[in-house]
């Protein structure tokens, strides 16, 4: 049986937030126990000129959500940006796993043909929708865990491949 747009999409999202909200939870408790204020790994980068922590959160879960909304033809929710704590950011994943959940095979299969317009640094981009699942969100939602990954593994935070991959 091939893989469907829906499986391709829908577990593998809620398998990388819920990934990426544990690796979060290790972030703080690594905090506390080291005493370090929590807005050090929120508003860490690795490089001057790249995003936040907290802003790679949002984009991950940015785009899971809108790829789910965008695939099955309803609006896209809308979330404001101002996470500046863990337990808010732990609770925007946990928002977009609930949202991402709430779609069922029947929404998103059959959508590999479908046209997905987004704008893009101001201009339109049109995608197809298997391309659209396989070359842009999946890739974009892969960058930013890994980054989040990244960012407190640079910071000392003790986590590894497992927690990547969630076998932790």
């Amino acid at each position: 049986m091939p893989l469907s747009m829906y499986q391709a999409s829908i577990p593998v999202f809620v398998k990388q937030l819920g990934n990426l909200a544990a690796i979060l939870r290790k972030a703080e408790e690594h905090a506390a126990a080291k005493k370090i204020e929590p807005e050090v790994f929120i508003n860490a980068r690795l490089a001057p000129d790249m995003f936040p922590l907290s802003r790679q959160v949002q984009i991950a879960t940015d785009g899971a959500k809108g790829c789910a909304a965008r695939l099955a033809g309803v609006e896209i929710p809308s979330y404001p940006d101002t996470e500046k704590t863990f337990a808010e950011l732990q609770a925007r994943i946990a928002k977009t796993i609930e949202f991402v959940k709430s779609f069922d095979a029947k929404q998103i299969d059959g959508t590999e043909e479908k046209k997905v317009t987004l704008k893009l640094r101001g201009q339109d981009t049109t995608f197809i929708g298997q391309p659209y699942l396989l070359d842009f969100v999946l890739p974009n939602l892969y960058f930013h865990v890994t980054t989040t990954y990244a960012i407190l593994r640079h910071n000392g935070v003790e986590i590894g491949k497992r927690d990547f991959l969630g076998l932790s």
